[in-house]
């Protein structure tokens, strides 16, 4: 029986700290980097992905979803993935996966899936093993890592923080509906071209009775306007005031290493629930 050793990065600050870790812990593993590859990336994420890779010294493998998001949107009816309906995550990322490994396992090989829950997410589950022959392992939780721990081994490493962080709470598509509305808003500041495309996506799928819009309550073109831009800022500022006043501040780490995540804010007013194979 032959071992595979397989690590998942989703582009964002967890799996590649996990990666870091288990290169510098477990280097004599022979471990397999992967990204399942959707199309419809920032930009941002192949920037670190590449920078991630000349620390690794390993070429992170890119799966690919024979179809893409278009012609699983038509596949759907021009529905939009949702909260309820993650279409997206099955289709683009957990298949890709499922037929990379099947063939090892279909020879009777082992496979050992290391995913990136912390030890401070008691709240999360890693992907639920359909295989006798498939393991999946939280070295995080094992090793008692948590999300400091995640900041420490980025900074160390040299790799540091992706540059989406400066403004987004997560890795994946474009136009992920888990997005806060302030992220939509940073997107349109950010990346406009790529807003358009969300809201042409958004449009098609309204025409064709879609009941989801991409962020709940109301539509890009809606949420574009200045004046709801100027209410969604303003609206992240209280949320973020508060949120600074919470928090105790640990002076044995540097507060430069403990940054409010913009996903901070997202669990505690608006639901949070990412899938964590696109953004962990």
């Amino acid at each position: 029986m032959n071992e595979h050793h397989v690590l998942g990065l989703s582009g964002g600050k967890d799996s590649a700290a996990l990666a870091i870790f288990m290169r510098q812990k477990y280097p004599h593993l022979n471990m397999r980097y992967f990204f399942t590859d959707t199309g419809k990336e920032l930009p941002e994420v192949y920037d670190f992905l590449a920078k991630l890779e000349g620390f690794l010294g390993k070429k992170i493998e890119r799966l690919n979803s024979q179809r893409d998001f278009d012609f699983w949107l038509r596949e759907y009816g021009n529905f939009l993935p949702s909260p309820k309906t993650r279409w997206c995550t099955r289709q683009l990322k957990l298949l890709p996966f499922k037929n990379w490994i099947r063939p090892w396992l279909d020879r009777g090989d082992r496979v050992y899936s290391y995913v990136a829950i912390r030890a401070d997410e008691d709240h999360r589950e890693g992907l639920i093993s359909q295989h006798q022959n498939l393991e999946v392992k939280l070295p995080f939780r094992e090793h008692g890592v948590d999300k400091p721990g995640v900041y420490d081994l980025l900074d160390a490493s040299g790799v540091g923080m992706p540059k989406y962080y400066e403004w987004r709470s997560r890795s994946g598509c474009t136009f992920c509906f888990f997005q806060q509305k302030i992220e939509w808003a940073r997107l349109l500041q950010k990346h406009p071209g790529e807003f358009e495309k969300a809201k042409a996506y958004e449009k098609t799928a309204l025409e064709s009775g879609s009941p989801f819009t991409w962020t709940q309550g109301e539509s890009l073109a809606e949420l574009e306007q200045p004046e709801r831009i100027a209410e969604i800022h303003a609206d992240f500022e209280v949320r973020k005031q508060r949120e600074l006043a919470r928090i105790r501040v640990n002076p044995l780490r540097p507060q430069t290493l403990q940054p409010i995540d913009i996903d901070d804010l997202y669990l505690v007013e608006e639901g949070g629930g990412a899938c964590l194979i696109c953004h962990k």
